[in-house]
C-alpha cells in the first residue's frame, strides 16, 4: 500500500451499506428513511421521529401509543444508579457521568449479551427512557439539589424539563427542544456512530457500543462543539464588537466553532430550521441577554460566510437555543445524547443485522525491518 492510497479520517470512504439516513445532494438535503429531516422536524414529535428511525415508516396512532407506553415503562432509574450518579467527580464533564452511567445500566441489565432484534429494540428503548433522567439528575446534583424522579403523565420532552427544572415549560420551548431533538437524532456514518458500529461489530453488547459513542461525542470537534459555541458567544461583549472579533479570529487563525462540516458544502441543510427555533425561543425569552447572543451569531454568521465562504453547522444555533431553555453549557453535549442514542442503536441494529468485523488496514510508515543488536541479546 502505498501513501497515495491511504484516506485520512476515512474521508470518501464507503463503509458499509445503510439504510437509516443520507445527506441527498440533489435537494440540499439530510433525510431520515428518505423524509427531509427540517420536514419531519417541523411536522412531527421527536417521539415519531425515534419510531421512524428504529422501524423505517412513522407510526400510526396505535403504534405511536405502544411505543410511548413503552419508553414510559422503561422510566426510571434503580436506586444503585442515583447512588452511583451522586459518588462521582461533580467536577468532571457531565459527558464523563453519562459514559459512567450508561455502562452502568448495561451492567444492571441481565439480557445485556441478547442480540435478537426484538432485545436489541428493547435495550435501545431502555437507553431512550433512562439517559435523560441521568442528564438531569446530575445536572440537579451539580448544583446541590436532589434529583426529581420522572413521571409518566408527560410526553418525553417535557419529562425531561420536569426532571431538570420540576415543571414543564411554555409549549413554545418544549417545540424547540423537540425540534433540536429531531435534528440531532441522526447523520450516517459520523465518528460516534461509526464508532458504536465498529464496537458492535465485534459481537460486543448494544451498552459497551453506546458507552463508546459518548466517549467519541464528547470531543469538541464532534458533539462538544455546541459548548464551543456558546463559550464563543459569550466571549464577544456586544453585536457592535462582533464583526471586528470576527475579523481578529480570522487573521489569527483562531478556531471558530460551529462553522464547516465535513459533508455539506452549501450549507448545512438543518440550519435553517434550528435557526428559526433559536429565534423562537429569543422571542419567548425576551431578555436583553438573549437578544444581545441572537444579533452577536447573526454578525459572526453574516462575516464568516462573507469573509471565507463557510456556512454554520447545527451547533451555532443549537447552543445559544439550549441556553435560552435555562441549560448549563456543559449539558449540551449530553442533551445530544439524548436525541443521538436513537440515531446510535438504529445503526447498532443493522450493522448485526449482517455483520462483518470492522477491521481496517493500516499504512506501516515506521522503522524498516531490523534486527535486534547483539547487546539487547545479554
Amino acid at each position: 500500500m502505498t501513501v497515495s492510497e491511504v484516506k485520512y479520517g476515512l474521508a470518501g470512504v464507503l463503509a458499509d451499506d445503510t439504510a437509516i439516513s443520507k445527506v441527498m445532494p440533489e435537494i440540499n438535503s439530510l433525510t431520515y428513511r428518505g423524509y427531509k429531516v427540517q420536514d419531519l422536524a417541523s411536522a412531527c414529535r421527536f417521539e415519531e421521529v425515534a419510531y421512524l428511525i428504529w422501524n423505517g415508516e412513522l407510526p400510526n396512532q396505535a403504534q405511536l401509543d405502544v411505543f410511548n407506553a413503552a419508553e414510559k415503562k422503561e422510566r426510571g432509574l434503580s436506586a444503585n444508579a442515583l447512588k452511583l450518579i451522586a459518588m462521582l467527580n461533580r467536577h468532571a464533564h457531565p459527558m464523563d457521568t453519562l459514559r459512567t452511567a450508561v455502562s452502568f445500566i448495561g451492567q444492571e441489565d441481565p439480557s445485556a449479551n441478547e442480540s435478537s432484534r426484538e432485545d436489541l429494540y428493547a435495550k435501545s428503548i431502555r437507553m431512550f427512557a433512562l439517559i435523560p433522567e441521568i442528564v438531569a439528575a446530575d445536572f440537579r446534583l451539580r448544583n446541590g439539589k436532589d434529583p426529581i424522579a420522572p413521571t409518566k403523565d408527560l410526553a418525553f420532552s417535557e419529562n425531561f424539563f420536569h426532571m431538570c427544572f420540576g415543571e414543564a415549560p411554555k409549549p413554545e420551548v418544549v417545540k424547540c427542544f423537540d425540534i433540536s431533538m429531531t435534528l440531532y437524532a441522526e447523520h450516517s456514518f459520523n465518528a460516534s456512530t461509526f464508532t458504536a458500529r465498529t464496537i458492535a461489530s465485534s459481537l460486543s453488547d448494544i451498552y459497551s457500543a453506546v458507552t463508546g459513542a459518548i466517549g467519541s461525542l464528547k470531543g469538541p470537534l464532534h458533539g462538544g462543539a455546541n459548548e464551543a459555541v456558546m463559550h464563543m458567544l459569550k466571549e464577544v461583549p456586544s453585536a457592535d464588537a462582533a464583526e471586528k472579533w470576527m475579523r481578529d479570529a480570522l487573521a489569527t487563525k483562531k478556531k471558530v466553532m460551529g462553522f464547516g462540516h465535513r459533508v455539506y458544502r452549501s450549507g448545512d441543510s438543518r440550519v435553517p430550521t434550528m435557526t428559526e427555533a433559536y429565534k423562537k425561543m429569543v422571542d419567548v425569552i425576551g431578555t436583553d441577554d438573549a437578544k444581545k447572543y441572537w444579533e452577536i451569531s447573526r454578525k459572526l454568521d453574516d462575516v464568516m460566510v462573507r469573509e471565507k465562504g463557510i456556512y454554520p453547522n447545527l451547533d451555532f444555533p443549537a447552543g445559544p437555543a439550549y441556553y435560552l431553555m435555562g441549560f448549563e453549557i456543559p449539558m449540551f453535549t449530553p442533551i445530544f445524547v439524548i436525541s443521538r442514542i436513537t440515531g446510535w442503536t438504529a445503526h447498532v441494529m443493522e450493522q448485526l443485522s449482517a455483520n462483518k468485523l470492522v477491521r481496517p488496514l493500516s499504512n506501516y510508515t515506521g522503522v524498516a525491518q531490523r534486527d535486534v543488536p547483539s547487546i539487547a541479546r545479554r
